[in-house]
């Protein structure tokens, strides 16, 4: 039974992936891959954020007319900050963009190729055999397309299980979720509705 509930785990971590997004999955894979490395481009660019900063209000509270000389010597080194951290962060953003597509091929694939590869690889191989004339001519359907008669296939068990997962996720959505934010919505007050209903009533007398 390894081979069912192997194609189960496959197609509910590929809907997960697409249920949150390419861009989400990348951006927090590029993130613990931060952390695991201990990329010091990561902890230099926090540093130099922290002393611009620092930098920033001490050159707020200096005078450029009674104390230039320092004033202006604060100021240089603002700048050459300023311009060191945004040549940092286009390295950042250079090697994230690389990591990410790098990223979203692996994706892709365990989505799209890893399932094709399956169905062409086991495309004879019965995932598991019904039971002997419950299902009566739909059995020819569910072994499409070469497994043997009376058995479900690869592709059929796929769609099965991703059919499967996307109406359980439509339906966490429609009984969990969407009353969730129902219940966050604001409801009217009584004052309103009883300022709503008192010109009515002077209209009918």
């Amino acid at each position: 039974m390894y081979l069912p509930t192997f194609i189960f785990l496959l197609v509910l971590l590929s809907e997960s992936i697409l249920l949150l997004g390419y861009s989400y999955v990348t951006s927090t894979a590029y993130d613990l891959f931060l952390r695991a490395t201990n990329d010091p481009r990561a902890a230099k660019q926090q540093k130099l954020k922290r002393d611009l900063l620092k930098l920033k209000n001490d050159l707020a509270s200096t005078s450029s007319q009674d104390e230039f000389a320092k004033w202006a010597k604060m100021r240089r080194r603002l700048d050459k900050g300023m311009a060191d951290l945004e040549k940092l962060n286009s390295d950042i953003a250079f090697s994230k963009t690389g990591f990410e597509l790098k990223m979203k091929s692996m994706l892709w694939f365990l989505i799209h190729g890893s399932q094709f590869i399956m169905v062409l690889w086991y495309r004879k191989t019965p995932v598991f055999y019904l039971p002997a004339g419950w299902f009566g001519p739909a059995e020819r359907f569910l072994c499409l397309p070469f497994s043997p008669r009376g058995s479900v296939s690869v592709a059929v068990w796929f769609a099965a299980c991703r059919r499967m997962i996307k109406a359980i996720i439509v339906s966490f959505n429609d009984f969990v979720y969407t009353p969730q934010q129902q219940q966050q919505q604001p409801q009217p007050t009584p004052s309103s509705s009883s300022n709503l209903s008192t010109p009515m009533m002077a209209t009918n007398l």
